[in-house]
C-alpha cells in the first residue's frame, strides 16, 4: 500500500493490491474437502514414510501438545523447502540465502531427533519420495535426486555432530547446578551461537533434568550480538531524486556492443552510506557498464560531466535499475551530455575468464558426465572461480583432460554465435544449457562456441572468438560442500605469470639441487636422509630424556599429601619432554610435575598431573598452563602445554606453580 521513504514518512502507491493467501495446498484442501492442508495427497505420501521409519502414529491431531504430529509435519513440510531449493541452484551456507535454506534444514532435523527419536540422518531419505511425486512438474528435482539427497545427508550429519556435541556441552554446564537450579542466559546464548544449539533444545533437555534456563538473561545476550551484527552492517540508504519524473526509469544498456556513450543523461540519483563511508549511486538512461549478475562482476570506469572526471568504483543491478557507484558527486549532474566509458582493458580480462567457464563446463560434461552442472561461479579480471555438481574429487588425470579440451578450443579459435532475444521454447530447442538457479524471462539470450560443444543461456560479457582467450590453467580443485567441487582458472596473461613464476621456481630448486638428472629422485632422497636423521636425533633425545629421569625421580618433594616436581630442564624438544614427565609421572606416582624449559627464543611449560590428584583436588592442566601464561596454551586435565614464552618470563611463571595449586 505504501512505499516508506528513507525519513520514515509513507507515500500511497498509485496501485494497491491484496494477496488471498490462496495458494497450491490451500486449492488442494478444497478441491479434496479436507480441514488441514496436511491432509491432503501433498502430505500423506509423507507423512506415511515418516510414521513407518519413526515407528510413531501420525494421529493428525492438531493439539500444540501433540509433538510427535507437529514433528511429522515440520519434517514434512520443510523438506520440500530444503529440496526444491538446493533443486534450484541455492546451496545452504554459513550466509544469505543458503543460511535459510540451513536454519530450516536444522530445524528439522531438531524435530524428528528430539520428538521421533530418530538420531541418524533421515530427512535426506525424503527426498526420493519427493522427487517421484513431483517428477511431472518438477523434473529438475528428480534429475537432481542423488545430488540434493548428498547435500542434506552432509548436512544432517554436520548439524548431528554438532547437537551431541552441544548435548555434551550442555551436561558440564549443569552439572554443578543445584536441583532445581537455573541455567545462566549466557551459557544458552554459547549453546546457540557455538554450536547451532536452538533455544527451545536448550529448554526441553533442561527440564528433562530438572533445571530451567534464565530465558531474559538469554535474550540480552542475543539481543546484544544482533545490536552488534546491525552495527557492522550499518546502512543508510537516501531517497532516490527524479530528474526526469516518475516513471521516467527506463535504462537502456548498450554494453554488450559498445564500451563507450556519449549524450547519456541521469535518471536518478541517491547516497548510501555504509561502513565504507558515503558513496553515491547514479543511474543513466543509456549505459555501457555491464552490472554485477550471474557471477560476473560489475564493470568499473568513468563518466563525465561538462569535462568533470567521476570514477564509477563498481556496478550494481537493482530490480531494472544499472547503478554506477561512485565516491563524488558531479558538479552538474543535469547534465544531458555525459560520456560514461568503461575501463576498456578490465573488461576484456573479465570476458575471457566469462568465455572460458563455457568452454570449461562443457568440458567437464565430457569428462565427468551431464550431471556436472554449474552450481555458481564468481568471475572477475583476475580469475574464475566455478563450482559444479560432482560427488568425488577430480583426478589429476580428468583435470589434465578438462584442461587439454579447453586450450584445443581456444587454439581452435571458434568465433561466438549470438542470439538475442529469442524466445525461451526456441532456445530449449537449441538444448542450450539452462541453470536452475537462474530465472528466465520470456526472451533469452544465447551464446553459442561451436554447436556440437557449448551452448548456454547467459546474460553475461564474451570475446569475440576463443582464440583471444589465450590460455588456460586450472590451479586448484577442492570440495565446496557435499557434491558441489570448484575449480580456479587462469586465463591470458594472467595464466602465462603463473607458469613463469612456476617455471622460476623449479630452475631454482634445480639450482639448489645442483642440476641432477632426475629432479624428483634428489628430492626423495634427501628426505629420506632427513628421515634417517630425524630418528636418530629422537634416539638420542630419548636417551637424554631418560637420564634426566632418574635425576628428576630423586628431586620430589611432598606437598599437601602428594609429590610434587617444579623445574627448569635443560631439554629443548616438546615430544621427549611429554615422554619423560609421563614416565615420571608413572614411576613416582600421586605427582604433580612443572618443567620449564627454553625451545629457540621462546620457553615452554609443560604440566603433568595424576589422574587421582585430578579427581580428587579438582586440578586441570589445561587450565593451569592458561592461567600461567595469559590465557594461551591448554590441554587435557592430566596433561598440558604452553609454548610462546619469553624466556625472561621462565622462572617467574614456575615461580608462580605452587601458588596457583
Amino acid at each position: 500500500q505504501f512505499e516508506r521513504k528513507a525519513d520514515g514518512s509513507l507515500v500511497i502507491l498509485p496501485a494497491q493490491h491484496v494477496d488471498t493467501g490462496m495458494g497450491f495446498e490451500r486449492l488442494c484442501m478444497v478441491m479434496q474437502n479436507k480441514l488441514y492442508t496436511y491432509d491432503t495427497d501433498v502430505f500423506t505420501p509423507l507423512l506415511s514414510f515418516i510414521e513407518a521409519k519413526s515407528g510413531k502414529k501420525y494421529t493428525g491431531s492438531y493439539e500444540r501438545d501433540a509433538k510427535t504430529d507437529v514433528a511429522m509435519r515440520v519434517v514434512a513440510d520443510h523438506i520440500r523447502a530444503v529440496a526444491f531449493t538446493i533443486a534450484d541452484g541455492q546451496l545452504p551456507s554459513s550466509g544469505g540465502a543458503g543460511y535459510v535454506i540451513r536454519r530450516i534444514l536444522r530445524r528439522a532435523v531438531r524435530y524428528y531427533y528430539s520428538f521421533l527419536e530418530i538420531k541418524e540422518p533421515f530427512f535426506n531419505q525424503l527426498v526420493p519420495i519427493l522427487a517421484n511425486e513431483f517428477a511431472d512438474v518438477f523434473p529438475e528435482l528428480k534429475a537432481q535426486e542423488a545430488f540434493v539427497q548428498k547435500v542434506i545427508l552432509a548436512e544432517e550429519e554436520s548439524f548431528l555432530r554438532t547437537l551431541e556435541n552441544g548435548l555434551k556441552r550442555l551436561d558440564v554446564l549443569v552439572k554443578n547446578l543445584s536441583p532445581l537450579g537455573r541455567l545462566r542466559g549466557e551459557d544458552a546464548f554459547e549453546l546457540l551461537d557455538t554450536y547451532g544449539f536452538p533455544i527451545d533444545l536448550t529448554e526441553l533437555i533442561a527440564r528433562e533434568k530438572g533445571y530451567s534456563v534464565d530465558s531474559q538473561g538469554f535474550d540480552a545476550a542475543l539481543l546484544a550480538q544482533k545490536k552488534r551484527s546491525q552495527a557492522d552492517a550499518a546502512k543508510q540508504v537516501g531517497d532516490w531524486t527524479d530528474l526526469l519524473g516518475e516513471g521516467e526509469n527506463r535504462v537502456e544498456f548498450v554494453g554488450y556492443d559498445q564500451l563507450k556513450v556519449e549524450n547519456a543523461k541521469v535518471i536518478k540519483y541517491r547516497s548510501v552510506t555504509d561502513k565504507k563511508g558515503l558513496q553515491y549511486q547514479i543511474v543513466l538512461n543509456r549505459t555501457p557498464f555491464y552490472a554485477e549478475s550471474g557471477g560476473q562482476v560489475g564493470d568499473s570506469g568513468a563518466m563525465y560531466f561538462d569535462g568533470e572526471k567521476i570514477e564509477v568504483l563498481d556496478t550494481k543491478k537493482e530490480n531494472d535499475l544499472i547503478i554506477h557507484i561512485v565516491e563524488k558527486m558531479p558538479e552538474n549532474i543535469k547534465d544531458e551530455r555525459v560520456r560514461a566509458q568503461v575501463d576498456v582493458k578490465r573488461r576484456n580480462l573479465i570476458s575471457k575468464n566469462h568465455s572460458v567457464g563455457h568452454l570449461l563446463h562443457a568440458a567437464l560434461h565430457q569428462v565427468l558426465g551431464s550431471h556436472a552442472l554449474q552450481k555458481g561461479q564468481s568471475i572477475d579480471e583476475n580469475r574464475l572461480r566455478f563450482d559444479f555438481a560432482h560427488f568425488n574429487a577430480v583426478t589429476k588425470e580428468e583435470l589434465s583432460q578438462i584442461e587439454s579440451i579447453v586450450n584445443q578450443r581456444i587454439r581452435e579459435n571458434i568465433s561466438l554465435e549470438e542470439v538475442r532475444n529469442m524466445p525461451i521454447a526456441d532456445a530449449q530447442k537449441t538444448g542450450a544449457i539452462m541453470l536452475f538457479g537462474e530465472k528466465y524471462g520470456e526472451t533469452v539470450r544465447v551464446i553459442t562456441f561451436d554447436k556440437k560443444f557449448s551452448i548456454e543461456l547467459c546474460g553475461g560479457t564474451h570475446v569475440a572468438a576463443t582464440g583471444e582467450i589465450g590460455l588456460c590453467k586450472i590451479v586448484s580443485e577442492g570440495s565446496v560442500t557435499a557434491g558441489v567441487r570448484r575449480v580456479e582458472v587462469l586465463t591470458d596473461a594472467v595464466a602465462e605469470n603463473y607458469l613463469n613464476e612456476k617455471v622460476a621456481l623449479l630452475s631454482k630448486a634445480m639450482e639448489a639441487f645442483k642440476n641432477p638428472k632426475d629432479l624428483l629422485k634428489a628430492i626423495a632422497d634427501l628426505q629420506e636422509e632427513n628421515k634417517d636423521l630425524q630418528k636418530e636425533k629422537e634416539s638420542f633425545l630419548l636417551k637424554e630424556a631418560s637420564m634426566l629421569q632418574k635425576t628428576l625421580k630423586n628431586e620430589f618433594e611432598s606437598h599437601n599429601g602428594f609429590n610434587l616436581l617444579i623445574k627448569k630442564i635443560d631439554l629443548n624438544d616438546g615430544k621427549a619432554i611429554k615422554t619423560l614427565v609421563t614416565n615420571l609421572e608413572k614411576e613416582v606416582g600421586n605427582a604433580f610435575i612443572a618443567l620449564g624449559s627454553v625451545n629457540g627464543d621462546k620457553a615452554q611449560i609443560t604440566i603433568q598431573i595424576s589422574d587421582n590428584l585430578v579427581k580428587e583436588k579438582g586440578f586441570h592442566a589445561g587450565n593451569l598452563v592458561k592461567q600461567l601464561n595469559d590465557g594461551k596454551g591448554g590441554g587435557q586435565p592430566i596433561f598440558a602445554a604452553a609454548g610462546g614464552i619469553e624466556i625472561g618470563a621462565l622462572d617467574g611463571v614456575l615461580g608462580k606453580v605452587k601458588e596457583a595449586i
